[in-house]
């Protein structure tokens, strides 16, 4: 295989040209990009069975779940940069880190052999060849970077769009990346358990930027391209440290049953759960009528329910699908274009990366002029006129989340925890207060000397589970700290009838000189 490559890119090259390579044509920014690669495990996850599928002999390697990760990041100066092979090579290794360099070659040249057969040998020649910004393992620069996750889409490798994570590198930025394994095989799988063992992946990755000196952990973004585009949806949901969500044409559009609450969805991925800001950067707008004829679900988005936090939604004509992808645009032949040619996809490309960072300056640095460049009509950007259309939704309201419970209560008084309970949950029916995460954080207030706080919260869990003998009891703690010793007799006894062996109720009502039941009055 590797002398029939070499032929293949040392043969007569045909009429391409310069014309036909792809190029990202964003100004890298103020850093030296440098990059490494690690071969891990996570070792929480198994990933392999126990007998090889294709031998049917014991698995004789390590089973845990392989994560190849690439990492780059601001670097201190440059070096030598890597060409475009040396990124490729690092697919052989996905999920097989022990292979022989001479087993990780063939499996490199089989790739770069099917991944370029369409294209006449000297483009695949030059888009091989062809320089990148990073260097291999060079010195980190000094300082504090965000941090922002590269979610591959469906079974693709971490390299797929590294010129998207060199120049957001480039701009201050530690990007981290591995590829997109099904939760047991190396092909992805279009199910629940596919998209969250990527997401898996993501917090996986997240744990390894925090071992990197210079990343702030405090700014958390993930950016997904199609499948990867609703995998960091899931991830988002579980962890509220990612601050912001890019999705290139995120499969979150097209396959809502997965976020719909539904039999089939993630129950937790709740549009209160994300109320952080999104970028969807779009292909150009699909019919209706294609919709249909694909059987896409049409009655319910994701992006349209996201109303607590803001919404910027860029459509960008000139791209298909795939062309969101710069490994795609390396191989392409002419025919990936459709009406367009090759630069016109190239440089939508780049400006459709180049909102994707000044979305991350806006909402991760706190930039007022990234922030000003989204608010601008792309004109106003110099934007090449009808490539791209911009659509800004700002969000507002209380998320209905138990952080967005206590913050309301916070700011406008635990006195009206019944109401604002009542109203989030009226707005939003999935939004439930657990009576025993009730009696948890009443008797938390209560005995770090909130007992004021603590009446009105357990006094709701009461309400919604009146037949708790716990929870009444503690109620019954609560209102005597506050001095309510009527009342907190009257809870007692009530705690009581419900168990009658309860401890605690019994040994408080003697010290508070009350009988277990109260005695019935004589006429």
């Amino acid at each position: 295989m590797h002398k029939l490559l070499a032929l293949l890119l040392l043969a007569a090259s045909g009429a391409a040209g310069a014309a036909d390579a792809f190029v990202f044509s964003n100004e890298p920014g103020p850093y030296p990009v440098g990059v490494q690669v690690k071969a891990q495990y996570d070792y929480t996850r198994v990933y392999r069975p126990t007998v090889d599928l294709v031998t049917g002999q014991p698995e004789t390697h390590e089973r845990a779940r392989p994560i190849q990760s690439l990492t780059w990041y601001p670097a201190k100066n440059k070096g030598k940069p890597l060409a475009w092979r040396d990124y490729m090579a690092t697919n052989a290794t996905e999920d097989t880190p022990w292979l022989s360099a001479a087993e990780a070659q063939r499996a490199t040249d089989t790739s770069i052999a099917n991944s370029f057969g369409s294209l006449p040998p000297a483009s695949a020649r030059q888009a091989l060849a062809q320089r990148m910004w990073a260097s291999r393992d060079a010195a980190a620069a000094d300082g504090k970077f965000p941090v922002v996750i590269y979610a591959p889409s469906f079974s693709a490798s971490a390299t797929e769009n590294v010129d998207l994570c060199e120049y957001l590198a480039s701009h201050g930025y530690i990007v981290l990346s591995s590829p997109s394994l099904g939760a047991h095989t190396k092909s992805m799988t279009t199910d629940l358990e596919g998209l969250e063992a990527q997401a898996g992946d993501i917090a996986f990755l997240i744990g390894q930027a925090h071992a990197i000196p210079q990343a702030d952990m405090s700014r958390i973004a993930v950016v997904g391209f199609s499948w990867g585009g609703l995998a960091n949806v899931l991830a988002a949901a579980k962890d509220d440290r990612i601050r912001a969500l890019v999705s290139l044409d995120g499969s979150v559009r097209y396959w809502p049953q997965y976020v719909d609450g539904g039999k089939d969805a993630a129950r937790y991925a709740t549009p209160g759960r994300l109320a952080l800001p999104m970028l969807f950067v779009s292909r150009a707008d699909v019919s209706q009528e294609k919709l249909v004829k694909d059987k896409k679900k049409l009655e319910y988005s994701l992006l349209n329910e996201m109303t607590y936090t803001d919404m910027t939604i860029v459509t960008m004509r000139p791209m298909i699908h795939a062309h969101f992808a710069s490994d795609f645009l390396r191989q392409a032949n002419g025919e990936g274009f459709g009406e367009y040619s090759r630069d016109e996809v190239s440089q939508a490309h780049s400006w459709a990366m180049r909102y994707v960072e000044r979305f991350l300056d806006a909402y991760l640095k706190k930039d007022a002029q990234a922030m000003a460049f989204l608010d601008n009509k792309p004109a106003a950007n110099k934007a090449p006129p009808h490539m791209l259309a911009v659509e800004r939704r700002k969000g507002g309201g209380i998320p209905p989340t138990i952080e967005g419970f206590i913050r309301t209560l916070q700011t406008g008084g635990y006195e009206h925890a019944q109401a604002v309970y009542d109203s989030m949950h009226a707005a939003n029916p999935g939004f439930v207060l657990e009576p025993a995460w009730l009696n948890v954080y009443g008797n938390d207030l209560l005995h770090k000397g909130r007992a004021k706080e603590s009446v009105p919260i357990l006094q709701l869990g009461v309400k919604l589970e009146p037949n708790w003998s716990w929870i009444a009891d503690s109620l019954a703690e609560a209102y005597e700290a506050v001095g309510e010793r009527q009342l907190a007799i009257a809870e007692y006894r009530r705690a009581l009838s419900l168990e009658p062996t309860l401890g605690h109720a019994i040994e408080r009502l003697k010290v508070l000189g009350a009988e277990p039941v109260a005695k019935a009055s004589g006429g």
